[in-house]
């Protein structure tokens, strides 16, 4: 059986690869068939789900697709290095920065359980560039011409 630092590496170079090409199937091999994936992004693509969480391969293959469909070109660069952290048993855990040499992306943290070689949880944390996307999102999504306040 695969070690986890050696799994782990190949996760990081595989979910890459997989997503720049958009490789939904090669994406989803990576997951455990009953994993976790939390993103603020979900509530932004499926209106249905505004708990931002979604259960199992199936549930995760319609994110994917619809996350390589409306994929905003200009902001998704996919740069990152090869770094990446782990606690050596559980965690892994890496970074697309909003600075790359090529300008500002989309900036994601990507943290992931493994267990047996497979993704069991993935949390997606974007970071305040992003974040800022998924407002004004909402707020065309809703016909409003500014974000709503405690007082609106």
């Amino acid at each position: 059986m695969e070690d986890f630092l050696a799994a782990c590496s190949r996760i990081h170079r595989c979910w890459h690869e997989c997503a720049t090409s958009r490789d939904i199937d090669g994406l989803l091999a990576l997951y455990a068939e009953d994993a976790v994936l939390e993103s603020p992004l979900v509530p932004a693509l499926f209106d249905a789900r505004a708990s931002g969480i979604l259960r199992g391969r199936e549930e995760l293959r319609g994110f994917l697709s619809a996350g390589a469909r409306s994929r905003p070109i200009d902001l998704v660069r996919w740069y990152r290095t090869d770094k990446w952290l782990t606690d050596g048993e559980r965690l892994l855990v890496w970074e697309y920065p909003r600075e790359t040499p090529g300008g500002e992306q989309v900036e994601i943290v990507e943290v992931m359980e493994i267990a047996d070689g497979l993704i069991c949880r993935h949390r997606i944390y974007w970071g305040w560039l992003g974040t800022g996307l998924l407002v004004r999102n909402a707020v065309q999504k809703t016909g409003r011409t500014t974000a709503p306040t405690s007082e609106n």
